[in-house]
């Protein structure tokens, strides 16, 4: 069998080259990729085959092509556009009982693998949100809000479980959540957030879970009966 039969299709290759260029940051999300005739001289192929490649990541989610206008960066991986194709035709009760299986699951190892430095951080994100919360800055609070449990997610050593909880995020704290801005919410509830650190730096796995389930069970509250 030659070398040759043996390389990938030319648009998976396309496909590879244009996900690396939105991973490394080449073009953001919401930004417009190069035109086409651009893309074919840069890639040495066809207006056939990238269009094969482009549609391949426009089905995953990762880019959007607008017809007439362009196509444009919509999420920053598969995972990520998935999630955020899938998941934003579910229901705020839907997403957030998705968010008991992953939450409990980054806490429980998050309080088996956390250090000193980064209970430090998750502190330190707390009191942003807080203050964010009092002067009703709902932007910032919102922001430092997912910017934590995003750490903890992160802090439980499972790169894919990370990766997929990153995913959710314009779902978990995207415009549908609109529950924290309803009168009475309470914006500095410490099950879930302050309990939570305090978990994790007693390497209380368990403890970790029960307060994340607190925190969960009083925003599931908030969501509108369907």
């Amino acid at each position: 069998m030659s070398t040759s039969s043996l390389r990938p299709p030319l648009a998976g290759e396309v496909v590879s080259r244009l996900r690396d260029a939105v991973a490394s940051g080449r073009w953001t999300v919401g930004e417009r990729i190069p035109p086409e005739h651009e893309l074919v001289t840069e890639f040495g192929v066809s207006r056939g085959t990238l269009r094969e490649a482009v549609k391949a990541l426009a089905h995953t989610g990762v880019l959007e092509v607008l017809r007439g206008d362009g196509t444009y960066v919509r999420a920053t991986s598969e995972i990520s556009g998935t999630a955020q194709r899938v998941y934003r035709e579910h229901s705020d009760e839907d997403v957030l009982q998705a968010r008991f299986a992953l939450d409990t699951q980054t806490a429980r190892l998050a309080a088996r693998a956390a250090d000193a430095a980064v209970v430090s951080e998750l502190r330190s994100l707390l009191q942003q949100r807080c203050a964010a919360w009092a002067a009703r800055d709902f932007e910032a609070w919102s922001a430092a809000d997912w910017a934590f449990h995003l750490r903890v997610a992160e802090a439980s050593g499972n790169l894919l479980l990370f990766e997929l909880y990153d995913s959710f995020g314009d779902v978990f704290h995207g415009t549908k959540m609109v529950q924290r801005l309803e009168d009475g919410f309470d914006g500095c509830l410490t099950a879930g957030h302050d309990d939570l650190v305090d978990a994790i730096a007693a390497g209380d796995a368990d403890a970790a879970v029960r307060t994340v389930i607190a925190n969960l069970d009083y925003c599931m509250g908030w969501v509108p009966a369907r």
